[in-house]
């Protein structure tokens, strides 16, 4: 039974990254492994539980005989619940988050960025858009801030060519901001929320790796683009009535959610509760001071999608789905034991966090970086802080693995356009073909992550 649960993730592994190709929908397939993969698990449950937790399942029995209904309900409530728990407080986060994004946009509060990027200068615009895409992935989603950014610039950059450049720089910027924070992107989510990483000292460590590694690769798109861009400027977006809100609502609006989601980690330390309480706390308050905001509108049909954010509707359940499917899936091939003896040997041959980073940051491209990063991070358990002075203290909490592991997945990622979810859109929208991204954006990419990951070695061995 474990190597059929280990085929079944490979071969997930394989169909998620040519997804492109085959056109199979990477969630679907997350779902299939995740929940498959537990059925197989539970088929066999006794085996596995002797294995991995015989002194809970006979303390479970209380005295009682075993059976095969009790070790179900063992798995049930003892293990399966546990990993449902682990993935649904990432879901969740994600869900309040992708809301608080599109009832911001929808009410206008990101037109700042369309005025700032007013220009046919290719410069100014290019640095504008990533940097706005940048700031916002580090606070917000980074999948949904990318998808907004690359809307905002297909609706003014007239030429396909210099929308592919200037869109694959927007996803590059939303990777490497959406790991500069504990917020900002699933993986470190994840990491947070298992308390590996702490938020001030993961970010204060990411900070400079993750601006080398959007800056390097957009300095050199820059140098491809023309002097002036072939833009067209539509007027201001109608949003269902002819009253918009005040600047001064907008900016309210954006400090409730936006200063809201600043404070979850704050929160998360005062509180010891799960960070998506906090961020469904923000959206609570956020939606209601926008139905506030636009009671005048109340009434009309054009409201509706103002008063609801799409992406409870429908937007972003794919990538939802997609991350709840792969968590489970992690969690069951976690619980046959197969990532320890992965984990052992991988010590025994490489035994450097460096080259594993390294590896996934690649892996990551052609997989996918979220799929790549669970995997790494289920290879290994938080190390006792004791350890420091053995190899062992790179996996302690805010040891090196994890930093490591969380920049060159989120990188490596956009080291192909097939490796994030956000490239993937861009691909859809421009028709972007692989080979061409490989030819034009590939070695920019990895000349960012080569400088970043220099710059993080430093960090961690000399400061």
């Amino acid at each position: 039974m474990t190597l059929i649960i280990v085929i079944l993730l490979l071969l997930g592994y394989v169909v998620i990254a040519t997804g492109h190709t085959t056109g199979v929908n990477k969630s679907a397939i997350a779902i299939f492994i995740g929940t498959v993969g537990w059925v197989v698990y539970i088929c066999y449950g006794t085996d596995f539980v002797m294995q991995r937790h015989a002194q809970d399942y006979w303390e479970f029995l209380a005295g009682s005989l075993p059976s095969s209904e009790a070790v179900k309900y063992y798995i049930y409530n003892n293990v399966f619940l546990y990993y449902v728990g682990r993935a649904a407080s990432i879901v969740m986060f994600l869900l309040a988050t992708m809301s608080i994004v599109e009832i911001l946009h929808n009410n206008g509060c990101f037109d700042f960025v369309t005025k700032w990027i007013r220009t046919r200068n290719s410069k100014r615009l290019l640095w504008t858009i990533t940097l706005a895409t940048f700031i916002l992935s580090a606070n917000l989603d980074n999948l949904t801030t990318a998808t907004m950014m690359l809307v905002i610039m297909h609706s003014i950059v007239q030429n396909r060519r210099q929308r592919m450049l200037i869109g694959a720089a927007i996803v590059i910027a939303a990777n490497c901001g959406g790991c500069l924070t504990v917020i900002g992107d699933p993986t470190t989510l994840v990491l947070w929320g298992d308390e590996a990483i702490t938020a001030t000292n993961y970010s204060s460590y990411l900070a400079l790796p993750a601006l080398l590694a959007w800056i390097v690769p957009t300095i050199l798109i820059n140098r491809e683009l023309p002097e002036r861009l072939d833009t067209q400027w539509a007027p201001m977006p109608f949003r269902g009535d002819d009253t918009n809100l005040l600047p001064w609502q907008r900016v309210v609006m954006l400090f409730v959610g936006i200063g809201g989601l600043w404070f979850i980690p704050t929160f998360h330390t005062i509180t010891k509760l799960s960070p998506f309480l906090g961020a469904l706390c923000v959206l609570s308050i956020l939606w209601v001071v926008n139905e506030v905001m636009n009671r005048k509108l109340n009434s009309a049909d054009q409201m509706m999608q103002r008063l609801t954010p799409r992406s409870v509707q429908y937007g972003s359940l794919q990538q939802i789905l997609f991350v709840m499917g792969i968590m489970l899936a992690m969690g069951v091939v976690t619980e046959t034991g197969v990532f320890g003896d992965v984990a052992e040997w991988i010590d025994d041959t490489v035994h450097s966090v460096w080259v594993l980073g390294i590896v996934s940051g690649f892996l990551s491209g052609i997989v996918d970086s979220f799929t790549i990063a669970m995997s790494d991070i289920s290879l290994y358990q938080i190390a006792d802080a004791a350890l420091v002075g053995s190899y062992d203290e790179n996996f302690v909490i805010n040891g090196a693995y994890w930093k490591i592991i969380a920049f060159c997945t989120a990188v490596g990622g956009c080291l192909l356009s097939v490796g994030s979810v956000s490239g993937l859109a861009l691909m859809k929208m421009e028709h972007m073909r692989l080979g061409w991204y490989i030819k034009n954006l590939t070695l920019k990419v990895l000349a960012g992550m080569l400088v970043g990951l220099a710059v993080l070695w430093i960090e961690l061995n000399y400061v």
